[in-house]
């Protein structure tokens, strides 16, 4: 496996492919709200790929939202669950925050992986709400200070 900055178009198309398959298709969000005005601007996110064997096979996404890195659109093919890619994929993110001197991340999980973010140090730093018809919550991480 490898995990790798998107940089180019090509990766950033197959990432796109990742979260329509994940969230669009599988999870029923309408295409309209899963890709947002922070994807078409450039250098408001950052992105990342997972592959394996020169298959893209997860994604995530990292933005700056009032100094807090706000980590986002996280999802992995069905055929590379279980894998571990889910702690791969916050791990890279978590990391480009602290290079960028961020200090705190947080994201709004899908209730489901609540158990799974905990184990990564996360908190749950809400009560549940709908996005998208689905239940989340909002989870929180102080980060060390320096990149590990």
């Amino acid at each position: 496996m490898q995990v790798r900055r998107i940089i180019n178009d090509e990766d950033l198309k197959q990432a796109f492919d990742i979260r329509k398959a994940v969230f669009v298709e599988e999870q029923n969000v309408p295409e309209e709200n899963e890709f947002d005005e922070f994807d078409a601007q450039k250098g408001i996110c950052e992105h990342i790929l997972v592959v394996d064997e020169e298959q893209a096979v997860g994604t995530g996404r990292i933005r700056d939202v009032d100094g807090v890195g706000k980590l986002e659109r996280i999802c992995i093919l069905p055929s590379h669950r279980q894998l571990g890619l889910g702690k791969v994929i916050v791990s890279a993110l978590e990391e480009i925050a602290q290079e960028q001197g961020i200090g705190r991340v947080k994201l709004h999980g899908q209730t489901h992986a609540e158990k799974f973010y905990h184990k990564l140090g996360y908190k749950t730093a809400s009560e549940v709400f709908m996005e998208e018809g689905i239940p989340h919550i909002v989870m929180e991480k102080e980060l060390s200070a320096t990149v590990r």
